[in-house]
């Protein structure tokens, strides 16, 4: 199968493009024609790019041109989109129409139905902009960087796209994560048909299981950010002593170093390459997840999995449906840090359950999360959509 893999990568490197990398090199393991056409967020640092950028990702011209060519050189079977915001532009999906090219995109965040992409907003969950088509009160709102401007750029723009039929006709499949997302998307004013929506989720690869006897620590990994629900972890430690690893960087850096400087039991371990965390995590009792938003589908949980480490978690979004509670880690309410400490001192005391929980948690990567299941579910999506436009009669086979 001939694939061209499109990607915007953002300023900062994170969730999406590790996907969109692991994804790209999974299909050429296993021998197919694959070519990527990458955009740069990078490329937008001068006052004057950032007004070019604003405008052109209604429709970007160059980014058209340049799929066409990468088009008509390559020939492919199918184009799958990881991320077009904000330089590819929706430019992109016109193209492929026009050569009558199956089209699928991963929807990571919720960026079509709201300007956050998080359904997010200063320390809550945001859902006004769901079954609104201009989200008004987003806008005024600054949900987006906190700027009404560049809010109201954005929500524009999918609404625009959102008249012209863009999304609702000129994609053929989209990949979502978890099933929590797909009843959001279901439940916007987008009004795209439910048979194009697919759940496929993320993958790691298998990291081994990790040790029999865990290390009496728990564990924090993730960004030191307010959505991350880093203060509520912090919180929980005033409340009570238990011994805490935490690795990452952030805003709230200064925060977490001064809480382990005050507290003997935290340990701040700064950014660490990915063998430090993994092998952290062999060792921890468990991963500690306290995002207060609703998350895609977290890879350092599946992560955590894979070395069979269990998870505790907010009962909130996707995480409630990727850690089932009481078998391969715990729920506690989302930004409750009473309720996080009762989750910690439950899975201390069930000293006995924990090697189940953390068999559980082995036992769900091997069914769910590994590179060869997530092959086999995304080739397959490939190949419904490629049959899908081949039976409407849509789809050009010979480009030259």
């Amino acid at each position: 199968m001939r694939i061209l893999v499109i990607h915007n990568r953002y300023t900062q490197y994170g969730g999406e493009d590790a996907v969109f990398e692991t994804e790209t090199e999974l299909l050429c393991r296993h021998n197919h024609f694959v070519e990527r056409v990458i955009f740069d967020s990078q490329i937008v640092k001068s006052f004057f790019a950032k007004c070019l950028a604003m405008f052109r990702m209604f429709y970007n011209p160059e980014g058209a041109r340049l799929l066409s060519r990468k088009i008509e050189s390559f020939r492919p079977d199918i184009i799958h989109v990881h991320n077009f915001f904000p330089v590819a532009s929706p430019s992109i999906f016109f193209v492929a129409r026009r050569y009558g090219i199956p089209i699928v995109a991963t929807l990571h965040n919720y960026r079509l139905v709201c300007p956050s992409a998080m359904l997010y907003h200063k320390h809550h969950v945001y859902e006004k902009s769901l079954r609104s088509v201009f989200p008004l009160s987003s806008i005024c709102r600054g949900v987006y960087r906190n700027s009404v401007l560049q809010t109201a750029m954005i929500a524009l723009m999918t609404t625009i796209h959102h008249w012209l039929g863009t999304w609702k006709n000129k994609v053929d499949r989209y990949v979502i994560l978890t099933q929590f997302a797909k009843s959001k998307f279901n439940a916007s004013a987008l009004h795209i048909p439910e048979e194009k929506f697919v759940i496929k989720p993320n993958f790691v690869m298998d990291f081994g299981n990790g040790k029999l006897n865990r290390e009496d620590f728990f564990l924090f990994v993730g960004r030191l950010s307010e959505e991350k629900g880093i203060e509520v972890l912090l919180k929980a430690t005033h409340l009570q002593s238990f011994k805490l690893k935490i690795i990452g960087d952030g805003p709230f850096k200064e925060m977490v170093e001064q809480c382990a400087k005050n507290n003997p039991n935290i340990e701040y371990r700064g950014f660490q390459n990915k063998q430090v965390i993994i092998e952290t995590m062999k060792k921890a009792k468990a991963l500690i997840f306290p995002s207060i938003w609703y998350e895609g589908l977290p890879m350092t949980i599946i992560e955590s999995f894979s070395t069979g480490t269990p998870v505790i978690a907010s009962r909130l979004g996707g995480m409630q449906e990727v850690v089932t509670n009481d078998f391969n880690g715990l729920h506690f309410e989302a930004g409750n840090e009473k309720d996080l400490i009762n989750k910690i001192n439950t899975l201390a005391e069930r000293t006995a359950e924990l090697k189940d929980f953390s068999n559980n948690a082995r036992r769900t990567y091997l069914e769910k999360y590994t590179p060869d299941k997530n092959y086999m579910q995304l080739t397959a999506i490939y190949e419904q959509a490629i049959r899908q436009k081949l039976a409407t009669g849509q789809m050009v086979t010979d480009l030259v």
